[in-house]
């Protein structure tokens, strides 16, 4: 596979589907003759591969075990369909699930890992986001190296027993509305420890709070508005430089004498 319509036709809109990452663009012989087995092993499996020395799988590769250029190492891993698809409409958005193989790889490995997905004895993983090919950069695997180490720093907290949101889904702002969420109450309870002096606002004060703020609201939206009073009179478009002052009485405008005879005395010109 060399891209993403690639991986979501010939694997992730499949059942089950076992992801060869190769560290090299051409795979030892002993992994060629284990692919090969186990594609006559399992053969309602669909089984593919990419080169992820020049090709990075943005989604997944964040959850499985880091690329390591230095011995080329090869990885395996298991996408498990749970609803929706790509393609059909009314299925709904399709969502997946992973079974990376965690033992050292070899044909034994991966047709224990194949059985247990098929029988349902292993847990697979759902992932919030369905996978993408990438062209494997220095930039990007520095960002997937970041937010690797803030995932691991975030499991290390909640095993200590560091702060976090309510449930210890969310410890850090990630930019999304639960890390949002996170930060304020981070924020709040920092200050409130820097100010033993601080009083919660009873709910009568925070009512209060809203009656003026919503005062200064229709208060601007005064200023903005413009009445009626204000509109110039009804008419045909005018230039300023083409009239004189307004004529309260008459409600109308009094036009320059260079207008007011205008188209009285026409040339002949034959």
């Amino acid at each position: 596979m060399e891209t993403t319509q690639d991986l979501r036709n010939k694997c992730l809109e499949k059942d089950i589907c076992g992801l060869l990452l190769k560290g090299s663009k051409q795979a030892p012989s002993w992994l060629k003759d284990a692919m090969g087995k186990l594609v006559k092993e399992f053969p309602n499996v669909s089984l593919t591969a990419i080169d992820s020395s020049v090709l990075y799988v943005k989604n997944l590769e964040d959850q499985i075990e880091e690329f390591d250029e230095n011995i080329k190492q090869h990885r395996f891993v298991i996408f498990k369909k749970v609803s929706g698809s790509t393609d059909a409409a009314g299925k709904g958005r399709l969502i997946t699930s992973i079974i990376p193989l965690q033992e050292n790889l070899s044909y034994g490995s991966m047709s224990n890992l194949l059985a247990s997905a098929a029988s349902g004895s292993a847990t697979p993983k759902k992932l919030s986001a369905l996978p993408m090919v990438k062209t494997r950069t220095k930039k990007l695997v520095a960002e997937e190296k970041a937010k690797r180490e803030r995932k691991s720093d975030q499991s290390k907290r909640q095993a200590s027993g560091g702060s976090s949101t309510p449930g210890g889904a969310f410890t850090e702002n990630d930019g999304s509305r639960e890390g949002r969420k996170a930060e304020r109450e981070r924020r709040r309870a920092e200050h409130h420890a820097n100010n033993p002096d601080f009083k919660p606002k009873t709910p009568e004060e925070i009512q209060e709070m809203e009656r003026k703020r919503r005062e200064r609201m229709e208060k601007m939206a005064e200023e903005w508005t413009i009445d009626g009073e204000d509109l110039p009179p009804e008419g045909d478009p005018y230039d300023d430089e083409d009239l004189e002052d307004f004529d309260e009485e008459t409600s109308t405008y009094e036009v320059h004498d260079d207008y007011a005879n205008d188209g009285e005395d026409v040339m002949d010109l034959d």
